[in-house]
């Protein structure tokens, strides 16, 4: 099985943060790869239209970005950069 996840986040995906799963958008599974390949590469290219900025790590998690997209943070006092993260796990 294979599980591609969407997530919105001030950090990118790859920190994975206690409680992370919190910022989930999305989470799809699939049973086959080849379904799961076509689903990403899909969400991928979308990302890549809808903003500017983008970063892979590991080959397995997307991070894109507008430095327009930013939210406040109290207790640090500074606009963070908001995340959309993508996150490929192929399950055993």
């Amino acid at each position: 099985m294979f599980e591609i996840i969407y997530m919105k986040a001030d950090y990118e995906p790859w920190w994975a943060f206690e409680g992370w799963e919190q910022h989930i958008v999305e989470k799809v599974i699939f049973d086959q790869e080849e379904e799961a390949l076509s689903y990403l590469n899909k969400t991928l290219e979308e990302f890549r239209v809808k903003f500017p900025q983008e970063r892979v790590k590991e080959g397995r998690y997307w991070a894109f970005w507008s430095v327009k997209e930013q939210c406040f943070c109290e207790s640090c006092d500074d606009d963070l950069q908001i995340y959309h993260g993508v996150i490929w796990n192929a399950l055993t």
